[in-house]
């Protein structure tokens, strides 16, 4: 389900995302023994989770300042097979990294506050298929992850402090065939901070909603009936013509629209937009940015600001994508792969 190229080969792991605010590519050896699958920097980008086939996590500090310069902090081993993507959780909840693995297994990690470096699971979670990807929500719902199988289903969990437990909750036929990707959007209702005119109904308030993609060919959007717990499909996209590879909500809730990307094996990166909040919003319309065919896009990502969108393609190779003024998106960088 994943891809060599998601973040790097031949044992180096570049600084993509910093990259691109600096103009520039730090490179280092992360001196894993296979291939790395996935990085992920913290809330701050001051730290560096990398995910490997040798079945290890490695967290690295990263320098902010010209040099980013890296420092090894620690090896996080509990996974029996290639591990495929990793994930901070919000730092009010402490140093907490996320981990999905071909052997079917969740792991959730915490450092101590006492010794830095030193993590310990504190959770584990196992599904009937490969697990291939996690992510957190906005912290404002809740120490929760989303996780998706090759089993078809999505697992959710929930951290309930008061009794020191998680609490799993499943999307059992998210996808049919298997889940690839899943996105948080942001607590944000789309334009709620935007200034209102007078006589405007109140903004709604913010529910839990997860987009989710398949080996069906579609992205689902999902949202968090909080009155029973459970999960119900608001609407699924069809674009894409084979499997859906990535998916990720735009970070940005002060727009005036929603929007989602969507990368495809079929090499289509989409956005979608919906106009509106919750039920009431409009349905997703997608636009087709680029068609990377013959080669296949494996991950999209944003900006903070919402007027960035990297894509990485078959290739290891990485393009960003910047909104102008009129709504027009251009390509604005290219950074070739490792």
């Amino acid at each position: 389900f994943r891809s060599p190229f998601l973040s790097s080969s031949n044992l180096r792991s570049n600084l993509r995302s910093m990259a691109a605010s600096v103009g520039s590519v730090a490179a280092f050896d992360t001196a894993h023994a296979d291939m790395v699958h996935d990085t992920a920097f913290d809330y701050y980008g001051t730290r560096l989770a990398t995910a490997s086939s040798d079945r290890m996590v490695k967290v690295f500090d990263v320098a902010r300042d010209e040099t980013q310069t890296t420092t090894h902090v620690a090896d996080l081993a509990g996974h029996d097979g290639p591990v495929w993507q990793v994930a901070w959780a919000h730092p009010k909840f402490g140093q907490i990294v996320a981990s999905c693995s071909f052997d079917r297994r969740v792991l959730v990690w915490k450092e101590s506050e006492q010794q830095r470096g030193a993590f310990t699971q504190v959770f584990s979670h196992t599904h009937h298929g490969s697990v291939n990807a996690v992510a957190f929500a906005p912290h404002e719902f809740g120490l929760v992850l989303a996780c998706g199988s090759s089993d078809g289903s999505v697992s959710v969990l929930t951290y309930k402090p008061a009794e020191n437990v998680w609490d799993v909750a499943s999307i059992p036929d998210a996808h049919s065939i298997g889940c690839t990707s899943v996105s948080f959007a942001p607590a944000v209702p789309a334009g709620a901070v935007m200034p209102s005119s007078a006589g405007d109904p109140p903004a709604p308030q913010p529910r839990l909603t997860l987009a989710t993609g398949g080996c069906d060919n579609t992205a689902k959007i999902w949202h968090r009936d909080d009155s029973t717990g459970t999960w119900k499909c608001d609407e699924t996209l069809n674009m894409h013509s084979d499997w859906v590879r990535d998916v990720a909500f735009c970070p940005n809730g002060t727009l005036p629209v929603k929007q989602l990307a969507t990368a495809g094996q079929d090499g289509q990166v989409i956005l979608w937009t919906q106009a509106g909040s919750g039920a009431d919003g409009d349905g997703w319309k997608g636009t087709v940015l680029h068609n990377f065919a013959p080669q296949p896009v494996w991950r999209v990502s944003w900006s903070l600001s919402g007027n960035v969108l990297a894509a990485t393609d078959g290739t290891g190779s990485v393009s960003l994508w910047k909104e102008e003024a009129d709504g027009a998106w251009v390509r604005a960088a290219d950074v070739a792969g490792a």
